[in-house]
């Protein structure tokens, strides 16, 4: 059993017998058969040979992330069947059948260095909370406004996934024995602080905070066309009025766009910058019309310079975030 992460390749394989022509793979999604592929092998094949199938594209398909305010983690249960047959396209008799290997897909990926076929969380050891770690003292620290409660995804064992709850006033909290701090910022100077909701590396919803000033933009785009608004009257030379313009404009579309300051975090927190870069999925926490609304975003911003104590002293991050809309609603 594994926890995958289906944003990258996912090899799943069988050792096929000498006299194999064929191995199927069945791929079942939350119950349902979903894909049956086929490979044949060469009718010259001797010994034997291990034939891998890459899974992770086709579950990832079957995860439907969209925002939860529980922050229950988004998952796919996965059984994986592969069988080896002493004919082409899966025909004949069945020579090889190893157990079923049963998973569970994540909206999450490794990095190069963490190799192939990487699972969440990465070489952890569970529990752990399902996000960034400060590596140099191997603790959890978060950021949150004064006065704000949150949630901290965790994982205990296989597919024990879990949400530890801290409230407004405090400072730490301890799921299974483990300890994040929630450090406290006053952002009042700027408000209330804006809050991104993202899907982390480890496929599941991630908080963070821009503390400092934001700006929020408007951007349209239109076409147009010249229109003959000449008229005709009987018994009177043609006319037209000066009222009514011949450049006519249609098809106007606007866009909003956040521009948002991090405020000073410590450099152990830039990998959370770096997920949120990286991330597919991400929404922003704001206000419309007096009421409190979850909306989609994408990450304007394509590239960030890591920055460093040594190097920058204060650690600060400006990102600028696209409605994932368009402002002049046209759903159909």
């Amino acid at each position: 059993m594994a926890q995958l992460a289906l944003r990258n390749p996912q090899f799943k394989y069988i050792v096929a017998s000498a006299g194999a022509r064929s191995v199927v793979c069945k791929v079942t999604i939350d119950g349902t058969l979903r894909y049956t592929l086929t490979k044949n092998l060469p009718l010259s094949l001797v010994a034997t040979q291990t034939v891998n199938f890459d899974i992770a594209e086709l579950a990832r398909d079957y995860i439907e992330i969209t925002y939860q305010s529980s922050y229950v983690p988004q998952t796919v249960d996965i059984e994986t069947n592969l069988k080896s047959y002493n004919a082409i396209n899966g025909g004949g008799t069945a020579i090889d059948e190893p157990a079923t290997i049963t998973d569970v897909g994540f909206e999450a990926y490794g990095t190069f260095e963490e190799e192939v076929n990487p699972t969440v969380p990465f070489g952890r050891t569970t529990p752990t909370y399902l996000i960034p770690i400060n590596e140099d003292t191997d603790t959890f620290t978060i950021f949150a406004p004064n006065n704000i409660a949150g949630k901290i995804p965790n994982i205990n064992g296989f597919f024990g996934l879990g949400v530890t709850s801290y409230t407004s006033t405090d400072t730490s909290v301890t799921e299974n024995g483990i300890v994040c701090n929630i450090k406290r910022i006053d952002c009042t100077k700027y408000g209330d602080g804006k809050k991104i909701i993202y899907i982390n590396k480890y496929g599941v919803q991630q908080d963070l905070w821009f503390f400092l000033k934001n700006s929020k933009n408007l951007s349209r785009s239109n076409e147009g066309y010249k229109s003959n608004t000449i008229t005709y009257p009987s018994g009177s030379s043609a006319t037209y009025s000066v009222q009514n313009a011949p450049n006519k404009v249609f098809n106007t579309q606007a866009k909003q766009t956040h521009k948002l300051s991090s405020g000073y975090y410590p450099e152990f927190a830039n990998q959370q910058f770096e997920e949120l870069l990286l991330s597919e999925y991400v929404w922003l926490s704001t206000v419309r019309k007096g009421s409190g609304i979850i909306i989609p975003v994408k990450v304007k911003t394509s590239s960030v310079a890591f920055k460093t104590s040594v190097n920058d002293r204060l650690i600060e991050y400006s990102m600028e975030f696209e409605e994932a809309f368009d402002y002049i609603n046209n759903i159909r």
